[in-house]
């Protein structure tokens, strides 16, 4: 009788980074408080690397570097040589920035030849979390490519606002309001990025009407997010869309309804209701929001 094979021993799952502790639970701890010289060796756990080995990733959230900044930088870096080391998977035959793509653009602005890196074995959903957790630690981002970040982490790596809240160590409702300014045209969504306008100005404009017109009024006026909320509850609406308009004839309190709604649930909420009823609508937009909706609706812990 022949004996028995033994089952043949299943790898374990590589374990998820801490979410929602910080960088350094993402990375291990590879913060150095001294600045790393130029010609100096580095401490345990760090590599030297040319920087044209390095290679930035085309999906990492932040899109827009200050040039004035950039420079500042580089100046720093020329002088006293990087503080933090870049951290870098490995990507075909070089290496991809997982966090610090700015470091690495001032050093090649400071002709250094070669920078302090930490190499480690991140997958790409793992890669978007760090270059996230990194760029809001370091307040790098700015509001859309916050959100821009986060509607990527729901449509490709199936995160729910949930998760993605306890990732950037945040509250859900600063996910749902963050992603809602994806709803605005694109050319609002710019004057964020410039900075023309603050991300209160462009959440009293969401679900307004002749949002472009507004944004550059705004702009021209110099007007306040307050003086904001009311120009938008006082626009007229566009055509074709449905006036809430209460017994009371005060639609800003339906438009205040359907704010408060958005913000608990993370999702598009319309009000409408007259003489006979009416009607609340929710909007999703993938199925994990789908399931969370019919979760509350049910009763079952989510």
């Amino acid at each position: 009788m022949t004996e028995p094979t033994a089952p043949t021993p299943v790898a374990p799952r590589k374990p998820r980074p801490g979410l929602g502790r910080g960088l350094n639970a993402l990375m291990g701890d590879i913060a150095r408080e001294e600045p790393i010289a130029p010609g100096s060796t580095p401490g345990p756990g760090l590599r030297m690397l040319p920087v044209g080995s390095l290679t930035p990733h085309p999906n990492q959230p932040r899109r827009r570097f200050d040039e004035a900044a950039l420079e500042e930088l580089a100046n720093s870096i020329g002088s006293r040589g990087l503080i933090q080391p870049i951290v870098v998977r490995p990507h075909g035959k070089g290496f991809q920035i997982v966090a610090g793509e700015r470091r690495w653009r001032a050093a090649q602005r400071a002709r250094l030849h070669e920078v302090p890196v930490i190499i480690r074995d991140f997958d790409d959903a793992e890669t978007l979390e760090v270059a996230l957790v990194e760029n809001i630690q370091r307040q790098d981002l700015n509001a859309i490519e916050e959100a821009e970040a986060y509607a990527r982490l729901i449509s490709d790596f199936g995160h729910t606002q949930d998760a993605l809240a306890r990732i950037v160590n945040k509250s859900r409702s600063h996910v749902a309001n963050l992603m809602r300014l994806l709803d605005l045209p694109a050319s609002v969504q710019s004057r964020v990025v410039e900075g023309a306008i603050t991300m209160g100005h462009a959440r009293a404009l969401i679900g307004a009407a002749n949002v472009e017109a507004l944004a550059g009024e705004i702009v021209s006026k110099g007007l306040s997010v307050r003086e904001t909320e009311r120009l938008a509850r006082t626009a007229k609406p566009a055509t074709g869309r449905t006036v809430h308009k209460g017994a009371d004839g005060q639609d800003h309190d339906v438009a205040a309804l359907e704010s408060q709604l958005a913000d608990l649930l993370g999702l598009g909420v319309r009000v409408t209701f007259g003489a006979k009823g009416g009607s609340v609508t929710l909007t999703y937009s993938t199925l994990d929001q789908l399931d969370m909706i019919c979760q509350r609706l049910s009763g079952e812990p989510l």
